[in-house]
């Protein structure tokens, strides 16, 4: 299987481009845009030094869609709405860029856990919009395992299975450091031949670190053969600086093959 690896930063949202430089000096093939802050796509201004950025270094590019203050599976209609319009307006800039969107779920608010059942129906409802959008640009829209935060959807392998399934447009990131955070990276690595976009990061099991490769509890000698031989494609380093994305893409060249 041919892996590419690609750095990504949310936590460098509100800063100056200047750091997306370093990505191709360290020797990565991509860059995934958080498309939040300072880089959303929306913004004219934004969207030209993007493009700017990714000409002048030669950088592939995907886009993880913007996230916060958003809620695919709110039971509040007008937030519903809005967080469909943000999704589908960042996918509508996004084509231009790439054909992988990265998805958050949605959560169960107060409200919402006294019908559960509606909260997943108005998610599959959101994915069926988003997912026909994303077609008709040349995108697929892949939805994001998420952390170990109750609230959360998308936590285990078959709920996220079982959301994504038959909707056209719609994909699977995995996310592997999330999934630690759960206790679930062998359950999720059991269907690493069906996601179609995958985010690497370490952390300690208990929370969303995002880490280095190597400097929290999961074992990526084993994830690394596993994933070199079932998944292709895009593999999405995330990391806090480029010092842990020097890191990372040396433990990468050494256990993803």
């Amino acid at each position: 299987m041919s892996l590419t690896p690609y750095f990504s930063s949310s936590s460098k949202v509100w800063a100056a481009r200047d750091w997306v430089f370093g990505i191709e000096d360290l020797g990565y093939t991509g860059w995934e845009i958080v498309a939040d802050g300072n880089y959303r796509l929306d913004n004219p201004e934004n969207f030209a030094v993007i493009q700017e950025n990714l000409e002048s270094t030669g950088l592939l590019a995907t886009v993880h869609a913007p996230y916060s203050d958003l809620n695919l599976a709110s039971l509040n209609y007008p937030i519903w709405r809005e967080s469909i319009s943000q999704t589908c307006c960042c996918i509508h800039y996004a084509a231009d860029l790439t054909d992988r969107v990265t998805v958050h779920p949605g959560f169960v608010s107060p409200v919402g856990k006294l019908v559960p059942e509606k909260v997943w129906e108005m998610q599959k409802t959101a994915l069926v919009e988003i997912g026909r959008y994303a077609e008709d640009h040349g995108v697929l829209a892949c939805v994001e395992n998420m952390i170990s935060i109750r609230d959360f959807l998308c936590r285990y392998p078959e709920e996220i299975l079982g959301l994504t399934e038959g909707i056209p447009g719609i994909g699977i990131t995995l996310d592997l450091g999330h999934a630690n955070t759960n206790g679930l990276v062998d359950a999720f690595l059991k269907y690493a031949e069906e996601v179609n976009h995958l985010h690497i990061h370490d952390n300690h099991g208990q929370s969303d670190e995002h880490l280095a490769l190597g400097d929290g509890t999961i074992a990526w000698e084993k994830v690394g053969r596993t994933i070199a031989r079932d998944y292709s494609g895009a593999v999405v380093i995330e990391g806090r600086t480029l010092e842990e994305a020097k890191r990372s893409l040396a433990a990468f060249r050494k256990w993803f093959v």
